[in-house]
């Protein structure tokens, strides 16, 4: 299934990603820092989400409280909250 997860907080917009038994794939943020956005999605390609937002979960970037990373974590869980 396909999901979008409107960011808070951070430099990206907006977070697009598949996510199929439990599988993360296709993970696209739109705005952000490019080539590094680009490296995460590439990271977490084909591995679970509940493992995933479990590593990711609570990164900080400049003292924001939240990162690209976490928001990431926040947009899975809320996903995997959504299909049980």
């Amino acid at each position: 299934m396909h999901y979008q997860y409107k960011t808070k907080g951070t430099c990206s917009r907006l977070i697009d990603f598949d996510l199929e038994n439990g599988i993360v794939s296709n993970v696209r943020f739109v705005s952000g820092c490019n080539g590094n956005l680009k490296g995460i999605g590439r990271l977490v390609e084909g591995r679970k989400a509940s493992e995933i937002a479990e590593l990711l979960k609570g990164t900080d970037c400049g003292g924001r409280g939240t990162s690209c990373p976490d928001q990431l974590a926040k947009a899975l869980e809320a996903a995997l909250a959504q299909q049980a």
